[in-house]
Parts: C-alpha cells; sequence; structure tokens
C-alpha cells in the first residue's frame, strides 16, 4: 500500500521529479510540477479529514490530481476519492492515499495527471 514515501519515490523515478515545498505555513504539503511548464500534477498534504466531508479531525495523507472532466464523475464513486479539495472540483480530485486504492490504480492516476498538465505540443 501507498504511502507518502513510497508515492515521492514512485514520481522522482518515474518522472525524475522531486518535491517541492513552497508554503513556510505547511512545511509538509509537497507540490511535484513539470519542470518545462512549471505546472502542478500532484499535491501532497495531510489535511483534517473535515476538510473533506468526513467527520474524523485526524490528519491524513491526501493527493489531489488532475483528471479529464468527463472521467471524474466517475472517480468521485471509488473508494477514498472526493471532490478537490482547494482545486477546481471539475478538473482535479482529492484521494486518500491509503485510501482504498491499488497502488497500480494510483500509479495509472498519476500519469493522467502527469499527462493533462505537460506542456501541449505545437502542431
Amino acid at each position: 500500500m501507498m504511502n507518502r514515501e513510497t508515492l515521492i519515490q514512485h514520481i522522482n523515478e518515474r518522472y525524475g521529479i522531486a518535491p517541492e515545498y513552497p508554503w513556510r505555513k505547511y512545511p509538509d504539503y509537497a507540490v511535484f510540477r513539470h519542470s518545462d511548464n512549471r505546472k502542478w500534477f500532484c499535491l501532497l498534504m495531510a489535511l483534517p479529514g473535515s476538510r473533506l466531508g468526513l467527520a474524523d479531525e485526524a490528519g491524513i495523507e491526501v493527493i489531489n490530481l488532475k483528471a479529464a472532466p468527463e472521467m471524474v464523475g466517475s472517480l468521485l464513486q471509488m473508494a477514498g476519492v472526493f471532490p478537490a479539495w482547494h482545486m477546481n472540483k471539475e478538473h482535479w480530485v482529492s484521494l486518500i492515499l491509503q485510501g482504498g486504492q491499488s497502488d497500480a490504480s494510483l500509479h495509472t492516476l498519476i500519469d493522467e495527471s502527469y499527462c493533462l498538465t505537460r506542456k501541449k505540443r505545437r502542431k
């Protein structure tokens, strides 16, 4: 099951991208972005469950990923997937890192987010 360290390792190995920690107020919030266009494709953070509409106030590891708008509704039917916290809910989802998805499923969703946010090629 993927945890914070294995997620960071996976992204670094797959894309050659290390996390950035841009907020002094939230030193554990990690942003992963493309080196060429600087767009985010993943945000890793610990949030109180209440931010996602859960009754639990305990901190949970969450990742925000971009998804195709036509896929967001289907993704929200999966366990541990929520409308994106603090992002455009039409294009982004929040996933509890240990929310029941397989590592393979998370890898696929990260790949999709990476592809959706990469620099567009000119024709």
